[in-house]
């Protein structure tokens, strides 16, 4: 068997390194998340690279008044600081059958393989007495052995992803979840449920649900499996299943107390590790509050393009000896406009939505960082409790041991998500910007010679 093959055996003969197997699979380049794997090329900017220079932090833009988006009445509530489970809560969900199994413990000479395919398409409004709300299909193929079929579709709404997101978090901790989209939109880009709004929101659902599925550990969680294959009552069933609003309450106070508390000494490459966090979303914020000006600015340009041909027709109909040449600068200014409109749609389909999206990444990277540190403050509470004799000393060494594996499980995991999460990020941003610096080129050169020819039949005219 290959490298990562006889890892899993050989920590199959003791509990720590059973603990350590899920941050042994996460440090796999086993599951991709389908960006190029040429990697940045010695490119890409390092851990302390910023984005934009220095000076740029000086003009930060102010943002766009954001409206709340109330299209849904989602009243599960999940916390994500309650997440101190005990030991398995840390432990990969395992497959049952040999092929996922295959799956999971790739060869080294081994080619990545698909096995999962997740389509969102067909958002559908539903409308009742209480609310108003959209469902979007969701397709599944796959060739894994522990689905009953090879192909699933099923309905759901946003409370049901934020609901999938939740237990995700409960499940990983320290895993870096994909974002969801927010409930708020961006006042001046889309109007509350019109197509523009819906398609931006499905389309990054179908993202959410293709990042997990090509997450190497998430992908294998039970409840992804039911919420991709489970009927809606089934689903409704399995969500009652988990633990009670008091339960979810308690685990929220304990791990608020935590977090009051804080830690007494975080490790070194947790400390850079933060620090990266909090650059990276400084930078990350201004690019997309400067893309979100422009593209603001830029569409109002466009709309008044459009406005001013027409009206050198109309104004061709009264100057006689103009006409050919009104005319041909409004058909100029349409070609124009139309190359404008294609520059918008590249600029709004490539670099908005990858750049938001690692908006909400940091975010989400800063949760996971307190949930590490919930973690450790746990530990810390019990051995400052055993220094003090606060307990039954028995019970707290007991304790502490438990508590030192769950550390341990939890920071290798995070280490390993880390450096995937770094890689993948490198390659979209890297990508995005690329894209739309061709776009512009092109965009530039089509006004050019749209210039050049209509110079050149006015100079004929003369």
């Amino acid at each position: 068997m290959g490298k990562l093959g006889g890892e899993g055996l050989a920590a199959a003969a003791g509990r720590a390194r059973t603990l350590g197997m899920e941050g042994e699979r996460l440090a796999s380049p086993a599951r991709s998340s389908g960006l190029p794997a040429g990697g940045a090329g010695g490119e890409s900017p390092g851990v302390d690279a910023p984005l934009l220079g220095s000076s740029g932090s000086s003009t930060l833009l102010q943002a766009e008044v954001l409206d709340l988006d109330e299209d849904e009445d989602d009243l599960e509530v999940f916390s994500k600081d309650a997440s101190l489970m005990d030991m398995n809560s840390f432990s990969p969900m395992m497959p049952t059958s040999p092929l996922s199994m295959i799956n999971q413990i790739k060869f080294e000479d081994e080619p990545d393989l698909k096995d999962l395919f997740i389509t969102v398409d067909e958002p559908e409004s539903h409308v009742t007495t209480i609310e108003t709300f959209i469902t979007y299909r969701i397709i599944t193929k796959t060739s894994r052995g522990e689905f009953d079929s090879s192909e699933f579709e099923v309905r759901r709404r946003y409370q049901d992803f934020l609901w999938l997101k939740g237990k995700l978090e409960e499940a990983h901790p320290t895993l870096i979840i994909p974002p969801l989209p927010e409930k708020f939109i961006v006042k001046g880009m889309v109007e509350r449920f019109n197509d523009d709004f819906i398609e931006t929101r499905r389309k990054a659902l179908h993202k959410f649900l293709n990042r997990i599925a090509d997450h190497p550990t998430l992908t294998f969680n039970e409840d992804f499996k039911v919420f991709l294959t489970a009927q809606a009552w089934e689903l409704s069933s399995h969500k009652k299943q988990g633990p009670g609003l008091l339960s979810r309450m308690g685990q929220t106070v304990r791990a608020v107390a935590l977090s009051m508390r804080g830690v007494k000494s975080r490790p070194e490459e947790f400390m850079e590790m933060n620090n990266f966090i909090e650059v990276f979303s400084q930078k990350i914020n201004l690019i997309d509050k400067i893309s979100q000006r422009i593209y603001k600015e830029e569409r109002e340009y466009s709309d008044e393009m459009k406005e001013y041909g027409p009206i050198h027709i109309l104004w061709s109909a009264s100057e006689e000896d103009l006409v050919d040449t009104l005319k041909g600068i409004a058909s100029c200014i349409d070609k124009c406009s139309k190359a404008t409109e294609k520059r918008m749609s590249g600029l709004s389909e490539a670099l908005l939505p990858v750049v938001h999206e690692y908006v909400l990444y940091s975010e989400m990277l800063m949760g996971v960082m307190k949930r590490r540190d919930q973690i450790q403050a746990e530990l810390d509470s019990k051995v400052e409790a055993l220094t003090y004799k606060k307990a039954d000393t028995d019970l707290l060494t007991e304790e502490i041991g438990k508590l030192e594996d769950k550390v341990e499980c939890a920071n290798n995991a995070l280490k390993a998500d880390w450096e995937r999460w770094r890689h993948n990020m490198q390659n979209d941003i890297k990508s995005a910007f690329t894209d739309m610096a061709e776009e512009n080129i092109q965009y530039y050169e089509q006004i050019r010679n749209r210039g050049l020819e209509k110079s050149n039949s006015l100079y004929d005219l003369t």
